[in-house]
């Protein structure tokens, strides 16, 4: 079966992680409504398996119709190296996402050894990532910033609070900006439910990251939703472009700009999202 079409990963919202040694769900992962798919043999598979998972991982990424995006392991280990050597030149490989990313050198270094065109999305999962955020996206090979929020709480002892989260959030926003990247994609919810998973995507938006991991293919409605234009905010902006337009793009004063930036935005996210105005 032909893969979906998935949003770009330039404005991706769900960003599913999928153990990367169960193969039987590779398809499954790819017609969900994931606007991405990420094959995970970092975490997600044991040490004295992780030559088969990446060899799995190759093998089905090399079907036609097949494509997704893979974690691999953090430059300081030793699977590092095999990771880009086995998925160098595979057909289906959109990017990697570069686990415990620490500092500018992983992530050229990465991009360099997959031949200088596979885009690499660095995870930043520490103290040290967070500090050095801003070399991190300025990095050849750069493509968007994301969030381990776990590891970053185990390397931390910060709390889940999400006044404690705030700063490495806004330190990674702040960094893709000055970075020239999409804006960055948070860590996942862990909890089943909804309403807890609506509340924390809220505040992944409210500071400005504009995807989220998942773990679970339950939750990518939501996380859609949340991160989406609502349909009244695009009446909004088209009612606002239509004005615009209608007295001859005329700025009448000081708050016409940023309200044309952020109208001229939902607008073209309302088209790659497919959302309608009310």
């Amino acid at each position: 079966m032909a893969a979906k079409k998935k949003v770009g990963p330039e404005d991706a919202r769900s960003w599913l992680l999928v153990n990367g040694a169960r193969t039987d769900l590779f398809d499954v992962a790819r017609d969900s409504r994931a606007d991405q798919v990420v094959l995970d043999i970092e975490d997600a598979v044991d040490p004295a398996h992780k030559g088969e998972a990446r060899d799995g991982v190759a093998e089905w990424l090399s079907r036609e119709g097949n494509g997704a995006w893979v974690r691999i392991n953090d430059h300081s280990t030793p699977y590092w190296a095999d990771d880009v050597a086995g998925l160098a030149r595979v057909p289906g490989l959109l990017g990697v996402m570069l686990a415990k990313a620490e500092a500018a050198e992983h992530v050229t270094e990465t991009f360099d050894r997959l031949g200088g065109a596979t885009p690499v999305l660095a995870l930043v999962e520490s103290a040290l990532g967070i500090e050095e955020a801003v070399n991190i996206a300025r990095a050849r090979g750069a493509f968007r910033l994301a969030f381990g929020s776990g590891d970053y709480r185990r390397d931390t002892g910060t709390s889940a609070d999400e006044m404690a989260m705030a700063y490495p959030r806004s330190r990674l926003v702040v960094a893709s900006r000055i970075g020239g990247l999409p804006g960055p994609i948070d860590g996942p919810t862990v909890s089943s439910s909804h309403p807890v998973l609506r509340e924390q995507t809220a505040v992944t938006v409210s500071l400005g990251l504009t995807g989220k991991l998942c773990l679970d293919m339950d939750q990518l409605p939501v996380i859609n939703e949340v991160i989406s234009p609502t349909p009244s905010d695009v009446a909004w902006a088209r009612d606002f472009l239509a004005d615009f337009d209608a007295r001859g793009q005329v700025i009448r004063d000081g708050s016409d700009l940023p309200r044309l930036g952020r109208a001229r935005k939902i607008e073209r996210l309302a088209r790659v999202f497919g959302v309608e105005p009310v």
